[in-house]
């Protein structure tokens, strides 16, 4: 296709060259057999001699008609004309006065041509600018041409060995790297290998790393693109993108396609019919599906790879069996998923003896591959703002905190009751969770402002990662939460702002146990929340829910989470009234010192007598 275009083009110009080269040669010819150039003089024996019959005579010329032809045939004569006074002159010495012809055909095209020409490059110059930036490549002409990425094996430069975390994934995409290797005897048992692979997983978790692993230990070319680079304003565009990514990929093959965010190309058909037309997305899914069914991996040698953190808006057709062939789940990784990744990352940073992996993987539950990446490179950036030798263990937990809660905001100046306030405030959060078994163990908490809206705060460690929850848990975990809110009205007898993302975590965890878990004795055994949030992101606050209960039931949900959320309070303030004199010690200690760390906490045993005190 590009070189019947290319074709096409150096053809026009050719026609173009063609024409004005014919016209110069036609007039050339015209003037050199209907006209005699002759120099002044001669034109002067010509009048003198009675042989000119009409002259035309401008200001720069004199061009006439002879009463007998020449012996060449010309009877038209041009010379260039002289002063009549400067003529007799020179005369007088027999001198030939020459006069020549004035090309003024070229200035009369090029008076016309050069402002055309001038608009078709300042044309051009405009429409190659819209073509940038909506995207469009080379021009016009490339706007039905793949964007993808071709990588080779040297350019991909990563492997299964940069990949850490995600075992169960790596074991599975063994089977593809194994086919793409040696495609031909593969099948020779019968089986097929899967014409897709869809990765699914949370957003950071390494579903694109994984992609390019593959093609790195296959060593095979790398067709990489996103979902939204099919779609373009232009109808039928995105379709022709994805047959001309099918036609390159099979000239490489054995080769892997890799469609990232598939979820913006493969989104369900009809799903949202009163939002307004999708003719030019479904056509482009259309033709996807198409080239899927079109093309049989054992004999072409092509694997289609694709990411996605939404698969729940997904088309079913694009799921279904013979062609995203295999689902495989990259989910956030377990603790010793996340030492995996933290050693990874730490190979290209100079590390401190009391560095150890498992300590800081234990300070971070809930993250990603991408934020373990971002968690090494704060630590060193911190190092080496510090002006320290190596990465110690030190940086490893203040990049922690700056992830978690923010920067340190040491130019918000609390007055004195503010941060006495907050001190009895973090306090009571951390006497809670030390009374209270099972709880998560507290690792560090401070006074010290951070992000936008954080006083203080208090950081948990978790002992081990917990997939299943009890409610008897889900209850001490409020009673931590409003464990703040308890000490402000035990010590002050006043509310203050300063718990309301507490109160609003505390009365989520309350709903989810009425609404989602079914643990209410009066509401029974049911669930009233449709969670209408896709299954690896937060919910979507303009995803309204929709009620499929009564009133009724509406005010005992009401009458349920209130009461949940009051005992979880009453349950903190009881906690902090045995430990009254603890409370008042320890918020002293921290006024003081700003920040206290695990050591230097108290240790409650669960009959809540003090071991330690400060």
């Amino acid at each position: 296709m590009a070189k019947m275009e290319r074709k096409a083009q150096i053809n026009f110009w050719y026609v173009v060259a063609a024409f004005f080269g014919i016209m110069f040669l036609q007039i050339w010819w015209q003037q050199n057999q209907q006209i005699e150039v002759i120099p002044y003089s001669q034109f002067d024996n010509y009048v003198k001699e009675g042989m000119v019959s009409e002259i035309l005579v401008t200001e720069t010329h004199i061009r006439g008609r002879l009463k007998q032809p020449l012996p060449d045939g010309k009877i038209e004569f041009y010379t260039n004309r002289i002063d009549t006074d400067l003529a007799r002159e020179f005369s007088q010495y027999d001198i030939k006065i020459t006069g020549g012809t004035e090309q003024s055909f070229l200035k009369d095209i090029l008076s016309w041509l050069l402002p055309f020409l001038f608009f078709i490059g300042i044309w051009l110059f405009v429409i190659r600018r819209f073509a940038d930036s909506q995207g469009f490549g080379n021009g016009m002409m490339s706007v039905g041409k793949s964007k993808a990425k071709v990588y080779m094996e040297s350019d991909t430069q990563i492997g299964f060995d940069d990949v850490a975390g995600v075992d169960e994934a790596k074991l599975e995409l063994q089977e593809v790297v194994a086919f793409l290797q040696n495609p031909k005897t593969y099948g020779r048992l019968g089986a097929r290998i899967p014409k897709g692979v869809l990765l699914i997983g949370p957003p950071g978790t390494g579903k694109t790393l994984l992609a390019r692993a593959v093609a790195g230990e296959a060593s095979v070319p790398f067709f990489s693109i996103s979902g939204s680079e099919f779609v373009e304003m232009f109808v039928g565009v995105g379709a022709a993108r994805v047959r001309d990514l099918f036609d390159q990929a099979r000239q490489k093959a054995p080769c892997i396609i890799f469609i990232d965010e598939l979820d913006a190309l493969g989104r369900a058909r009809g799903a949202f019919p009163g939002v307004g037309g999708h003719d030019e997305k479904e056509q482009t899914l259309n033709q996807l599906l198409v080239e899927l069914d079109g093309f049989d991996p054992t004999k072409e040698g092509m694997v289609l790879l694709s990411a996605t953190n939404r698969p729940e808006i997904l088309d079913p057709a694009l799921l279904r069996a013979g062609r995203f062939d295999r689902q495989i789940l990259v989910d956030r990784p377990d603790k010793i998923g996340r030492v995996a990744i933290l050693k990874v990352h730490m190979r290209n940073i100079t590390l401190d003896d009391d560095v150890d992996p498992e300590a800081i993987a234990a300070l971070t539950p809930g993250f990603t591959g991408a934020d373990l990446a971002n968690l090494v490179n704060e630590a060193a950036l911190l190092a080496t703002r510090h002006g320290d030798i190596s990465v110690t263990n030190n940086d490893f937990t203040e990049a922690i905190e700056r992830i978690i809660t923010g920067l340190e905001k040491k130019n918000r100046l609390l007055n004195p009751h503010e941060r006495k306030v907050v001190a009895y405030h973090e306090m009571g959060h951390v006497l809670v969770a030390l009374s209270i078994p099972g709880s998560d163990r507290v690792h560090k908490v401070s006074i010290i402002p951070r992000g936008i809206g954080s006083l203080g705060y208090t950081i948990q460690r978790p002992t081990e990662d917990r997939f299943l929850m009890t409610r008897d848990e889900l209850e001490n975990k409020m009673a931590v939460l409003l464990g703040g809110r308890a000490a402000e009205v035990l010590v002050f007898n006043k509310f203050s702002t300063g718990a309301a993302d507490d109160l609003s975590k505390a009365t989520d965890i309350a709903r989810s146990i009425v609404m989602r878990y079914g643990m209410d004795e009066n509401l029974g055994e049911m669930t009233y929340d449709d969670d209408p949030s896709p299954a690896f992101e937060a919910p979507s606050s303009f995803m309204k829910q929709q009620r499929k209960y009564s009133e009724a039931t509406a005010r005992e949900i009401d009458i349920a989470v209130k009461e949940l959320v009051h005992n979880a309070f009453l349950h903190a303030t009881e906690i902090l009234k045995k430990h009254h004199l603890i409370l008042e010690n320890y918020a002293r200690k921290l006024l003081e010192d700003e920040t206290l760390t695990e050591d230097q906490l108290p240790v409650l045993d669960q009959g809540h007598t003090v071991n330690k005190t400060a």
